[in-house]
């Protein structure tokens, strides 16, 4: 009798771990519903202690045939839903969509996912270390030839203990690395252009492209045809065009780009497709005379009318030199800048307008070098010559021609962040054409930058009608440094954008430092 019962009570509990066998951590148990199970899986098998994030999963296996639709579903369907009511210990759950696939039924696109998907979840929880008892209503909708409405209640309970990798680690890993990155974390430039019932859009990144793919998303249009591809520059540019799409121009639009594992995405803006070279030169131009008046370029092109206020009484050659050599400052540094744009798009760099104001270390120069400038415009220091300097200044007949040359360099510095109308899309073509384009556009903007020194040169007399020098000089220097102090606390904001607000904090409190020891000394 007492081994016939040893007997039942084992048959007994295999029987019951057959019917409801145990769980590993970090692992919900599979839910069946309309062609599709589900479950809601962890990274992890427990919470550490202080841990305030979880990496989750929505793990979906399809049956044959059908699909559930990612973010954007194309012509028809409904991506999946998540609602996380009943969970404890959960805060914000934000999902994350690996690349899709590109599904064609009676001619109609659609994106999604066959076969098995894991949409990565990025979960915070509200008190850092605790248990969390997670629970979410799935809403989807399955298709194949027919669509199908689909709801499942999926749960998971995560204890307080040792975070060791669960056996869905992996597999979360893979999927949240087909999650597209950010385009320009990638080195991939994105521009698009739309005019004539046509829209393009360019890919450009520093490895080349084998078999890409776009998916782009717009509220004006919210399903698009599969695009035609080309590739050019040995892969590294990857040309994707919609014909028969009337897309009004300046729409912003988030562009997918996928090529086998590798996924980027990124917004950009569709521009009006120019009408050739001409057009965009005489945009150029006027986008560069527009410069002058922007808060970047104006307090120089003011310090510069206040310096000519001094050779009001002087030749009109005196004028005319210092004027042509600020413009030509001006032309040349835009040129330069193109030619350095072009050879870092032909090394493979990720280029834009205003590159170089994305280095921290570049931000920081110049708001300090724009906040020393003020303050010597204040009165708080000044640099004066050598002896054998003046000496030299005598004998040269072209006295103070390098400084000319500086001013018009210093402008075209400040001007390259500045996004005036038509500098944004003279420049963002540009930077999609070859090397030739490139330049010939950089030196239009360079033209239209320098255009009112070269206006002035042309008439000098009009330095003649500048009030001669006397004390509102200097109460004019106090006001041009305000605008030159305006111009450093805005490249401070920028600069705390880039790298932080404590480096920015800690280069305005130099400044700070520097400014007061000077008014003290």
């Amino acid at each position: 009798m007492r081994t016939r019962s040893r007997l039942a009570a084992a048959v007994l509990a295999a029987a019951t771990l057959g019917s409801a066998p145990a769980l590993a951590g970090g692992l919900g148990a599979w839910v069946r519903a309309e062609q599709a199970d589900l479950r809601l899986v962890s990274a992890t098998e427990a919470i550490g202690p202080g841990q305030e994030r979880l990496r989750l999963g929505l793990h979906v296996r399809l049956e044959t045939g059908w699909k559930i639709y990612w973010r954007s579903p194309g012509s028809a369907g409904l991506p999946p839903r998540l609602d996380w009511d009943g969970s404890a210990n959960l805060g914000q759950a934000t999902l994350r969509w690996p690349a899709p696939q590109r599904f064609e039924l009676f001619g109609l696109q659609s994106y999604g996912y066959a076969g098995e998907v894991v949409l990565p979840i990025e979960a915070r929880l509200v008190e850092p270390g605790a248990p969390a008892v997670l629970g979410a209503r799935v809403e989807y909708l399955v298709c194949r030839e027919i669509c199908i409405p689909g709801a499942a209640r999926v749960a998971l309970d995560l204890p307080a203990g040792p975070p060791t990798p669960s056996a869905a680690a992996h597999l979360i890993d893979r999927f949240a690395g087909r999650v597209p990155a950010p385009a320009a974390a990638a080195g991939v430039t994105l521009a698009a252009e739309t005019g004539t019932g046509t829209l393009v859009v360019t890919a450009r990144g520093a490895h080349p492209f084998v078999a890409p793919d776009l998916f782009v998303e717009t509220a004006a249009l919210p399903d698009l045809p599969a695009p035609r591809v080309s590739l050019a520059e040995g892969g590294r540019t990857a040309r994707f065009t919609f014909p028969d799409v009337a897309l009004p121009a300046g729409t912003r639009l988030t562009a997918t780009v996928v090529d086998g594992p590798v996924a980027i995405e990124g917004e950009t803006v569709a521009l009006a497709a120019a009408r050739g070279l001409g057009a965009v030169l005489a945009i150029a131009l006027i986008g560069g005379l527009i410069l002058n008046l922007m808060p970047c370029v104006l307090p120089v092109l003011a310090l510069k009318v206040t310096g000519l206020a001094g050779l009001a009484g002087a030749q009109p050659a005196a004028a005319r030199r210092s004027l042509l050599a600020t413009a030509a400052g001006v032309a040349l540094s835009m040129l330069a800048l193109g030619a350095a744009l072009a050879g870092l798009r032909a090394a493979g760099a990720s280029i834009g307008w205003g590159v170089q104001f994305q280095q921290p270390v570049f931000l920081a120069f110049m708001a300090a070098l724009t906040g020393l400038f003020a303050f010597n415009l204040w009165g708080l220091f000044a640099i004066g010559a050598p002896r054998w300097a003046g000496t030299l200044a005598e004998a040269a007949p072209r006295r103070g021609l390098a400084g000319d040359l500086a001013t018009g360099a210093f402008a075209t510095l400040l001007a390259t962040p500045c996004s005036a109308p038509f500098v944004g899309t003279a420049a963002a073509w540009a930077l999609t054409r070859g090397t030739g384009e490139i330049l010939a556009v950089f030196a239009a903007l360079g033209a239209g930058l320098a255009l009112p020194w070269v206006a002035l040169a042309a008439v000098p007399r009009l330095a003649a009608l500048l009030p001669r020098p006397g004390a509102w000089m200097i109460r004019l220097r106090a006001a041009m440094g305000v605008l030159l102090a305006a111009t450093s606390a805005w490249l401070m904001t920028v600069l705390a954008s880039q790298a932080g607000t404590e480096v920015a904090a800690g280069v305005a409190a130099s400044l700070v430092a520097a400014g007061a020891a000077l008014w003290l000394a």
